[in-house]
């Protein structure tokens, strides 16, 4: 007897689990940027190359996973990002042992790239495999999955990287050479533990999904080459909506980017850099939290006013954080994570909304846009090098006004009746 698919419930389960995966080594990235920063002993805008390393493989690699996934189908596609990332994470270990920071940037540009294979083949297929009516509230559910990753792993992987007493500059100039060499090797090979141990993990995981059977997608795959990157392009909702997930991914990745080092500051929350990772597990479990309660909202509310409702929310929360100190600047800037949480899913759903057979080459230029993750912040770091960390929260503020603007006007697709576009 043949066997048979997953039921859609199931299969939604399995690639949960995948979301989960890609969001704890998201958030790791928060945990790096400040060790690095201190084994290397550079500045904000130079530590931020680890995000853009990261998410400017989305803007390489997003077109070529497109027709990957449309070559070899969205199983398959899952199998070979997990492997990819798999290898990206055991390129820590050589990186550590040198150490080099552009060897640690190579091995992230690796890891990126399985993700980025994952995140073009499983958006998509958890918005297809179901109910149209109900696709932004199953990817939004997904998607707290996914948060629950970033939730975890900074708590509990993060203090295993920053184990190692961190030194001040002043410290560390006092060195010799060789106790200043000695103790920058203590200091990165921290990483090279939970490094190794994501690597066994992402490769066992792959095993699994190869192993399942997945249930197959219907009208939604598309031949290699069908449809050019102009005729995708020429949907309203999906042009504007390339420009929202990257204005928002760089908002939301530039906010934890600069997170620790932030509340470590003796004006916000004085804490040490353990204690702070705590709070960016505060940051992402709000979205985590928000994603729940979003999908449920999304029955009763349309997901074009919570989303507006929510940029507005997180604006408010970046002028407070500005204009205030202590407790108040550290939970204002904290809790913006809470209204991060529907925004990616929604805004992917508007974005690849009533595109049939051009999804998968929609997806891929939604996935593209990532690359905000990259420019946003870097430009914020340059801002904080020049006029310190709290005015380039302004750069953020800019990035939820355009996803506000789009979740109400930009996402209704062309040619939609009046009474359609009212009812945002």
């Amino acid at each position: 007897m043949a066997e048979r698919n997953l039921s859609s419930t199931a299969a939604i389960a399995v690639l949960s689990t995948i979301f989960f995966t890609w969001g704890a080594l998201t958030s790791l990235n928060d945990v790096l940027i400040p060790h690095l920063k201190s084994v290397f002993e550079i500045g904000y805008a130079r530590s931020m190359l680890i995000q853009f390393a990261f998410f400017s493989t989305y803007l390489v690699i997003s077109l070529p996973a497109g027709r990957v996934v449309a070559s070899v189908g969205y199983k398959l596609s899952v199998v070979i990002g997990l492997l990819i990332a798999a290898a990206g994470a055991l390129l820590f270990y050589p990186a550590a042992r040198v150490p080099s920071y552009a060897l640690f940037l190579l091995a992230l540009c690796v890891l990126a790239t399985g993700i980025t294979l994952l995140q073009v083949a499983a958006n998509p297929y958890i918005s297809l495999i179901g109910d149209a009516r109900y696709a932004s509230s199953r990817l939004t559910l997904a998607q707290a999955l996914n948060s629950l990753g970033t939730t975890i792993a900074p708590s509990l992987i993060g203090p295993l990287i920053l184990s190692v007493g961190v030194l001040s500059s002043t410290q560390i100039a006092a060195l010799d050479p060789a106790q200043a060499h000695s103790y920058r090797i203590a200091q990165a090979s921290s990483v090279q533990g939970p490094y190794l141990g994501i690597a066994v993990g992402l490769a066992m995981l792959a095993g699994l999904v190869y192993l399942l059977r997945l249930p197959p997608l219907s009208g939604a795959r598309e031949a290699p080459g069908a449809h050019s990157v102009a005729q995708v392009m020429r949907h309203r909702q999906l042009r504007w909506g390339v420009i929202a997930i990257f204005v928002y991914v760089g908002a939301e990745v530039g906010i934890s980017s600069f997170l620790i080092n932030y509340l470590e500051d003796t004006r916000i929350g004085a804490l040490d850099a353990v204690t702070a990772t705590r709070y960016v597990s505060y940051y992402w479990g709000g979205a985590m939290l928000g994603r729940f309660v979003g999908s449920a909202l999304m029955r009763r509310i349309s997901p074009h006013r919570l989303v507006c409702l929510f940029a507005l929310a997180a604006m408010a929360l970046l002028f407070t954080t500005m204009a205030s100190s202590g407790a108040l600047a550290m939970w204002s800037v904290v809790a913006i994570g809470l209204f991060n949480s529907i925004m990616f899913p929604t805004l992917f759903t508007f974005g690849i909304e009533g595109l049939g057979p051009e999804t998968s080459k929609a997806s891929s230029l939604l996935v593209m846009a990532i690359f905000g993750g990259a420019v946003i912040p870097v430009l914020m770091g340059r801002l904080a090098d020049l006029v310190g960390v709290q005015p380039a929260f302004s750069v953020p503020v800019l990035c939820y006004a355009y996803i506000a603007w789009y979740a109400l006007r930009g996402s209704i697709p062309a040619g939609a009746d009046a009474g359609a576009a009212a009812r945002v």
